[in-house]
């Protein structure tokens, strides 16, 4: 005999699609939340392990920037240090100079010329002083000119002076101070 079935089969096939469909749904919504709960706590990692690296970076420059003020403190000690060195060379080197300007001065001033203060500045002194008369003024300038170490005597200022005699004059005069080679390194 023949099998009939009259039992709502198509029916029971779609509930069980239904119920397929639900439970692979379930798995699928299941699946992602897994797959978001997951790539969150992926990504959470990944910010920690970025700012514990920002930390580190932090610290360290925080350090480094440590390190460069003391650097650039101890570039400006150096630079104040080569500064005072080269005062003390320049003064060490103008020690010969200076000698030699007074000795020429010294040498150079006829009798009835006095000094009252001599200036340097660069190559360049001023004097001051009282002479007995004209001619005693002209004969400075002349042995100035003469001198191996002055040269181009310039005459700013004569002027009588009776709180000295009769004749006397004070004066005011330049003369350029000639250095060899030698002694230009030194004074630098």
């Amino acid at each position: 005999m023949a099998n009939i079935n009259l039992l709502p089969w198509r029916e029971a096939q779609r509930q069980e699609r239904k119920k397929q469909f639900l439970v692979g749904l379930g798995a699928t919504v299941v699946g992602a939340a897994l797959a978001v709960l997951l790539w969150d706590v992926m990504v959470n990692a990944q910010i920690g392990y970025q700012q514990s690296r920002n930390q580190h970076l932090r610290t360290h420059i925080a350090l480094l920037d440590q390190e460069v003020a003391e650097i650039r403190d101890l570039q400006r000690k150096r630079n104040q240090l080569v500064e005072r060195m080269r005062v003390i060379q320049a003064l060490q080197g103008n020690r010969p100079v200076i000698v030699r300007l007074l000795d020429q001065l010294v040498r150079t001033v006829p009798d009835g010329v006095f000094y009252t203060s001599l200036e340097t500045k660069a190559n360049v002194v001023s004097i001051e002083g009282v002479a007995e008369s004209n001619n005693r003024v002209s004969s400075l300038m002349r042995r100035l000119d003469a001198s191996d170490w002055l040269a181009n005597p310039n005459l700013d200022a004569v002027q009588a002076a009776p709180e000295y005699g009769e004749q006397a004059t004070t004066f005011k005069l330049t003369v350029n101070l000639e250095l060899s080679d030698a002694d230009q390194e030194l004074s630098l």
